[in-house]
C-alpha cells in the first residue's frame, strides 16, 4: 500500500508542477501582455500563433512518442527547453519579440500535457489507478497558481505573473525524472506500428469524439483570453478574480473525486455531453453579466465544461484505443481536437472582443451546441470498445 502511494505521488508530481505554471498563465497572461503594451487584437494573434505551432508540435511529438515510446525522455527535454523560454519571455518587450518567443514556446510547452496524460492513462490502466485521482493534484496546483498570481499582481504588479509561472516550469525538470521509464520499442515494432494518423482520421467514432470533446474544450477560448480582463474592467479586484479562477478548479477537483462513480452511471459520452450542455449555460451567462453572485455560479460550471469533458475524453482514449496507440491518440486530440480549433477561435476572439466586449462569449455558446450534436451522434454509434485495433 505504501509503495502504491509513493508511485501515485511520483506520477502526480509532474502534473502538479505543470499546473502550478498553467494556473498563473491561464488566469493572468493577458494582464502580463497588456502590461507590456500589447493590444487586444495583438493578444488574439499571439494566442492564435502559439496554437498553430502547437498543432504541429503535438502531432510531431505524439508521432515520435508513438514510434519510440520514450515518454520520460521527451518530457525531460521539453521541460528543460521550457525553462529556457521563461528567460526569453523576460527579455521580450515588443510585439515581434513576443511573437517569436510564443512560436518557440508553443513548440516546447504544448506537447507536454498530451504526453503526460498519455503516461497517466497507460499507468492507470496498467496499475489499476483511477485517472481522476492522479490528475486532481494538478487541479490543486492550478488553484495555487491562480491564487499566487492574483495576490502577486495585486501587491507587486503584472511582472509577477511570469515569475510565478517560471517557478512551476522549473519544477517540471526534477519531476520528469520521477516518471516511470519506458523501454524503447523494438525495431520491428516501430516498423509495424499498430495504426497511424490516417487510420484514426478515417474512423467515424474517433472523428465525432474529436469534434465533441474538442469543441467543448475550445469553447473556453474567450474565457482564457479575456475573462480576467473583463472582470477587471467591471471593477472586480485581482484577489477576487484569482478566487473565481480557484473556485472553478475546485469544482474540477470535486468532479475528479467523483469520476469513477460518474463514469459508471452516465458513461463516457454522458460525461462529455454534460460538459457541452453546461457550456451552453455558462457561456450564455458570461456574455450578459459580471455580477459577482452570478459569476460564482457560472464559474462552478467549470466542473462540467472542463473536468467532466476531460475525464470523458481520457476514458474514451483509454477504452477506444490500444495501449500502444494512446500517446498518438492523445496528441491528435490535443493538437487537432483542441489546439487547431482554439487557434482559430483565439484569433477571432481578439477581434470579436475588441468590437463586442463580453458578448463574444455567445460564440462559445454556438460551439458548445455543435459539440453537443456530435456527442449525441457518437453515443448512438459507439459500443464502448476499441475503434481501431493493433495490427
Amino acid at each position: 500500500m505504501k509503495g502504491r502511494a509513493i508511485e501515485g505521488a511520483r506520477l502526480a508530481s509532474f502534473g502538479a508542477a505543470y499546473f502550478l505554471a498553467a494556473g498563473a498563465f491561464a488566469s493572468y497572461w493577458p494582464v502580463w501582455l497588456r502590461d507590456r503594451g500589447i493590444t487586444d487584437p495583438e493578444i488574439g494573434t499571439l494566442f492564435m500563433t502559439r496554437q498553430v505551432v502547437s498543432v504541429a508540435a503535438m502531432l510531431g511529438m505524439g508521432f515520435l512518442a508513438h514510434r519510440l515510446g520514450r515518454l520520460r525522455a521527451l518530457l525531460f527535454g521539453l521541460s528543460l527547453a521550457s525553462v529556457v523560454m521563461m528567460g526569453a519571455y523576460q527579455i521580450s518587450y515588443t510585439f515581434l519579440a513576443l511573437l517569436m518567443a510564443g512560436i518557440v514556446w508553443g513548440f516546447v510547452w504544448s506537447p507536454v500535457l498530451a504526453l503526460y496524460d498519455g503516461v497517466l492513462v497507460n499507468e492507470a490502466k496498467r496499475r489499476g489507478f483511477v485517472y481522476g485521482t492522479l490528475r486532481l493534484w494538478g487541479s490543486v496546483a492550478f488553484i495555487l497558481g491562480t491564487f499566487l498570481a492574483g495576490v502577486s499582481v495585486d501587491r507587486f504588479g503584472p511582472p509577477w505573473v511570469l515569475y510565478i509561472g517560471a517557478a512551476g516550469v522549473a519544477l517540471l525538470v526534477p519531476s520528469a525524472m520521477l516518471l516511470p521509464p519506458a523501454e524503447p520499442r523494438e525495431a520491428g515494432a516501430a516498423r509495424h506500428a499498430p495504426f497511424g494518423l490516417f487510420a484514426l482520421f478515417r474512423n467515424k467514432p474517433f472523428m465525432l469524439f474529436l469534434i465533441a470533446a474538442g469543441f467543448c474544450q475550445s469553447s473556453h477560448a474567450v474565457l482564457y483570453s479575456f475573462g480576467t480582463l473583463t472582470w477587471r474592467g467591471a471593477g472586480i479586484d485581482d484577489v477576487t478574480i484569482s478566487l473565481l479562477w480557484g473556485e472553478s478548479v475546485a469544482g474540477e477537483i470535486l468532479m475528479m473525486l467523483m469520476s469513477g462513480w460518474l463514469l459508471q452511471r452516465i458513461g463516457v459520452t454522458g460525461l462529455i455531453g454534460l460538459g457541452l450542455a453546461c457550456g451552453i449555460v455558462r457561456w450564455t451567462g458570461l456574455a450578459f453579466t459580471n455580477a459577482l453572485p452570478a459569476l460564482i455560479v457560472l464559474q462552478a460550471l467549470h466542473a462540467a465544461t472542463f473536468a467532466a469533458c476531460h475525464l470523458g475524453a481520457m476514458a474514451f482514449i483509454q477504452r477506444a484505443l490500444p495501449s500502444s496507440g494512446v500517446a498518438l491518440g492523445q496528441s491528435i486530440y490535443y493538437a487537432l481536437g483542441t489546439g487547431a480549433t482554439q487557434a482559430v477561435i483565439f484569433q477571432f476572439a481578439g477581434l470579436l472582443y475588441a468590437r463586442y466586449g463580453q458578448h463574444a462569449f455567445l460564440g462559445m455558446t454556438v460551439i458548445s451546441a455543435i459539440g453537443l450534436v456530435a456527442i449525441l451522434m457518437l453515443a448512438r454509434l459507439w459500443n464502448g470498445g476499441l475503434v481501431v485495433r493493433s495490427a
